[in-house]
């Protein structure tokens, strides 16, 4: 029988449980971008109360990224030393701690929001140049590995699209030749750290020509068999799609599964889950073995030490959704004491 807090193994990587926090937004940074101690203290709750493992805010790859103001980024003064230490400081929980690494938006000059089929050859280089450095840096800073962005309506989301990538050179058309561009990022981040490489796909997207899940098998294997570690599993409209109000099963099971089937790197099923003997039934009753979870951490960053006790636990998040839609990475609702009875 599988357990949420089971010991397991997760590529070449071991984790207290089968639990992975993902995070979203980072609203309390300083105006800078540097750190606060509520950041390091949110992180330090989390790695203590038994995660398996943390998936950071967004880190923006652009400074001038659509989410860039509601994100970390690489760009301010002393990351590499903050970023150190954040990593320094999960570690201490025997934890490992990834980097969630995309954008949204691609600007040159004076053109903004440069549309996947009018980007240059020479743009492909730049936007690889740049992911490819800021892997090198969390590398430096001691992150056991990145999440690459390649789901939800993120630019790579979207350039392995077929709804949105039009081109008819060689990045695009096919399948490989839409992946290509991550293709070779990875083959590089591979090549040249230590890290573990997660790319976050869509199961499928729902838009006209858009990505089956047939489709997403077929990416799946392409990422495996040229280098990535683990993938994880999401939809476009994820989180806000899953809501205490949902109460139909939740299709990325099914999907995760089908992936599953066609390869041998670990899988992580992206959201829903709220509740302790939920998960422990999806994890028994399919061969998923990870489970991520974003909001229950933001409404309370401890709350799996409260699990660890009850042995049946359901998190108190209302899944309001405020969190995602005023882009913070705090709770909107006050958490109410437990009355001793």
């Amino acid at each position: 029988m599988k357990d949420i807090f089971d010991r397991c193994q997760f590529g070449n990587l071991t984790l207290n449980s089968r639990i992975v926090r993902t995070g979203l937004w980072e609203s309390q940074r300083e105006k800078s971008g540097n750190m606060t101690p509520e950041i390091y203290n949110r992180y330090e709750n989390i790695a203590a109360s038994g995660v398996g493992l943390i998936i950071t805010e967004l880190y923006s790859l652009y400074p001038r990224d659509v989410f860039s103001k509601y994100s970390n980024t690489i760009h301010y003064t002393h990351f590499a030393r903050e970023a150190r230490d954040l990593a320094d400081l999960v570690h201490v929980y025997d934890v490992p701690i990834f980097a969630q690494l995309g954008f949204v938006q691609f600007n040159k000059k004076t053109q903004q929001n440069i549309g996947v089929e009018k980007i240059s050859i020479e743009d492909i280089r730049k936007i690889q140049t740049d992911m490819i450095i800021a892997a090198q840096k969390f590398d430096y800073a001691g992150f056991d590995g990145i999440q690459l962005g390649l789901g939800n309506y993120y630019f790579l989301s979207r350039f392995i699209n077929p709804a949105f990538n039009t081109r008819e050179d060689d990045y695009g058309g096919n399948t490989f030749n839409r992946l290509r561009i991550v293709l070779e990022i990875i083959r590089v981040i591979k090549e040249n750290t230590g890290l573990h490489i997660n790319c976050r796909l869509n199961a499928f997207d729902g838009s006209v020509n858009g990505m089956t899940l047939a489709e997403t098998i077929e990416v799946s294997k392409l990422l495996e068999k040229y280098g990535a570690d683990s993938l994880q599993i999401t939809r476009p409209r994820s989180p806000q799609f899953f809501t205490r109000e949902n109460t139909d099963r939740n299709p990325l099971i099914d999907a995760t599964s089908e992936i599953l089937k066609g390869i041998d790197i670990p899988v992580i099923l992206g959201g829903g889950a709220t509740g302790q003997k939920q998960i422990n039934d999806i994890l028994n009753s399919t061969d998923i073995e990870f489970i991520s979870m974003q909001r229950p951490f933001v409404h309370d960053p401890s709350f799996l030490v409260d699990w660890q006790i009850e042995g049946n636990g359901t998190s108190m998040c209302k899944t309001c959704n405020n969190c995602y839609w005023k882009k913070t990475s705090t709770c909107h609702i006050k958490r109410q004491p437990k009355l001793n009875i």
